[in-house]
């Protein structure tokens, strides 16, 4: 029986975010959930609430650093502790770099780096202090291989990994028990191309999706398959694919 660990998501009102929370719940795990639609969150915890498991929310905007420190201090003031933090929030809205969609760059770079940057602000002090936590941060496979319409989604993916890897091995020097998790899904049945501006990539991205996506619990599994793991252990990196994905 693992034991009941605090654990705080960031995106956490649909895609990947929901399923791990769903998933961590039923685990007894205490879920702190952050994101910026407040109904969602709410219907969320009370699903969650209403199937015997245990969670909180707080409205958070990644991109705004006193957001996120106020969801750390949600988790701190409700169970006391920090033991996983999941940077999960993230955006894709791809396009070709000549359609200049710089308002699209800012939103990528905003949450899907910097927001993982604000999570490790708000929770590494904490493990610090605990001597122990973990960090889960949301990749993706285009973190490892970048296709045209996709430069800056995969410029800000391969940021997160390089974050991840270089948080692993400062922690590990620290010995500080701190472990560091990057996992990069492919396709999967999410809201994420529902961000993308330009119709035409819209379109093309949603068909792809349509056919080869796999439900967004096949990702929770997955961390929680990395959270499960013994404090010796990390699993520090995870890509998960559709086996029909090329």
């Amino acid at each position: 029986m693992v034991d009941s660990k605090v654990i705080v998501i960031t995106g956490a009102s649909s895609g990947i975010g929901e399923a791990t929370a769903l998933r961590l719940a039923k685990a007894n795990h205490k879920l702190v959930l952050g994101a910026r639609r407040e109904e969602r969150l709410q219907e969320l915890v009370d699903k969650i609430v209403n199937a015997g498991g245990e969670a909180v929310y707080e409205i958070t905007d990644v991109t705004d650093i006193h957001s996120v420190e106020q969801l750390a201090e949600k988790a701190m003031n409700q169970y006391g502790r920090i033991d996983v933090w999941m940077n999960n929030a993230g955006l894709m809205p791809h396009s070709p770099l000549i359609q200049d969609r710089v308002e699209d760059w800012n939103r990528m770079i905003d949450v899907n780096l910097r927001g993982v940057l604000h999570g490790i602000h708000a929770a590494l002090p904490i493990m610090r202090e605990q001597k122990s936590g973990q960090f889960i941060n949301t990749a993706s496979v285009a973190a490892h291989a970048v296709h045209a319409g996709g430069g800056v989604y995969s410029a800000t993916k391969a940021g997160v990994t390089m974050i991840s890897e270089a948080l692993r091995q400062e922690e590990a020097a620290a010995g500080s028990n701190i472990r560091v998790t990057a996992i990069s899904p492919a396709a999967t049945a999410t809201e994420i191309a529902d961000h993308i501006t330009d119709e035409a990539t819209r379109e093309r991205v949603a068909k792809a999706h349509a056919k080869l996506a796999v439900p967004a619990d096949r990702i929770a599994e997955a961390i929680e398959s990395a959270i499960n793991m013994p404090a010796d252990t990390a699993i520090n990196e995870i890509i998960v694919r559709p086996t029909a994905q090329a």
